[in-house]
Protein backbone atom coordinates (compact mmCIF):
# COMPACT_ATOMS: atom_id res chain seq x y z
CA UNK A 1 0.00 0.00 0.00
CA UNK A 2 3.27 2.68 0.94
CA UNK A 3 4.43 1.56 -2.69
CA UNK A 4 0.93 2.11 -4.64
CA UNK A 5 0.68 5.46 -2.51
CA UNK A 6 3.95 6.73 -3.25
CA UNK A 7 3.68 6.05 -6.89
CA UNK A 8 0.24 7.72 -7.27
CA UNK A 9 2.27 10.99 -5.40
CA UNK A 10 5.09 10.84 -7.98
CA UNK A 11 2.48 10.40 -10.99
CA UNK A 12 0.41 13.55 -9.34
CA UNK A 13 3.84 15.74 -9.04
CA UNK A 14 4.95 14.89 -12.36
CA UNK A 15 1.56 15.83 -13.86
CA UNK A 16 1.22 19.21 -12.07
CA UNK A 17 4.66 20.13 -12.55
CA UNK A 18 4.72 19.84 -16.08
CA UNK A 19 1.38 21.06 -16.29
CA UNK A 20 2.66 24.36 -14.40
CA UNK A 21 5.64 23.89 -16.95
CA UNK A 22 3.25 23.71 -20.01
CA UNK A 23 1.62 27.16 -18.37
CA UNK A 24 4.23 29.34 -18.36
CA UNK A 25 6.79 28.19 -21.32
CA UNK A 26 4.08 27.07 -23.87
CA UNK A 27 5.80 23.93 -24.23
CA UNK A 28 3.32 21.07 -25.14
CA UNK A 29 3.39 18.04 -22.20
CA UNK A 30 1.34 17.02 -19.31
CA UNK A 31 -2.40 15.85 -19.57
CA UNK A 32 -3.59 18.68 -17.27
CA UNK A 33 -3.94 21.11 -20.15
CA UNK A 34 -5.59 18.36 -22.19
CA UNK A 35 -8.81 17.92 -19.96
CA UNK A 36 -11.64 20.15 -21.48
CA UNK A 37 -13.39 21.18 -18.45
CA UNK A 38 -10.27 22.76 -17.03
CA UNK A 39 -9.83 25.37 -19.32
CA UNK A 40 -8.80 28.57 -18.07
CA UNK A 41 -8.25 26.51 -14.91
CA UNK A 42 -4.93 24.74 -15.78
CA UNK A 43 -2.52 26.88 -12.95
CA UNK A 44 -4.94 25.70 -10.41
CA UNK A 45 -5.29 22.33 -11.19
CA UNK A 46 -1.56 22.10 -11.28
CA UNK A 47 -1.34 22.84 -7.66
CA UNK A 48 -4.00 21.43 -6.51
CA UNK A 49 -1.73 18.04 -7.87
CA UNK A 50 1.29 19.16 -6.46
CA UNK A 51 -0.42 19.53 -3.22
CA UNK A 52 -2.88 16.18 -3.55
CA UNK A 53 1.17 14.47 -4.33
CA UNK A 54 2.67 15.98 -0.89
CA UNK A 55 -0.24 14.63 0.66
CA UNK A 56 -0.25 11.16 -0.64
CA UNK A 57 3.74 11.05 -0.14
CA UNK A 58 2.88 12.12 4.02
CA UNK A 59 0.14 9.08 3.78
CA UNK A 60 2.78 7.19 2.54
CA UNK A 61 4.99 7.98 5.04
CA UNK A 62 2.21 7.21 8.04
CA UNK A 63 2.09 3.97 6.22
CA UNK A 64 3.79 0.84 8.01
CA UNK A 65 6.32 -0.66 5.80
CA UNK A 66 4.89 -3.88 5.94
Amino acid sequence: MKQLLELLGFLALMQGGTGLLHEFTDWHVGLVQRIGFLDGYEVYASVALIVLAFALFAAAESRRSG
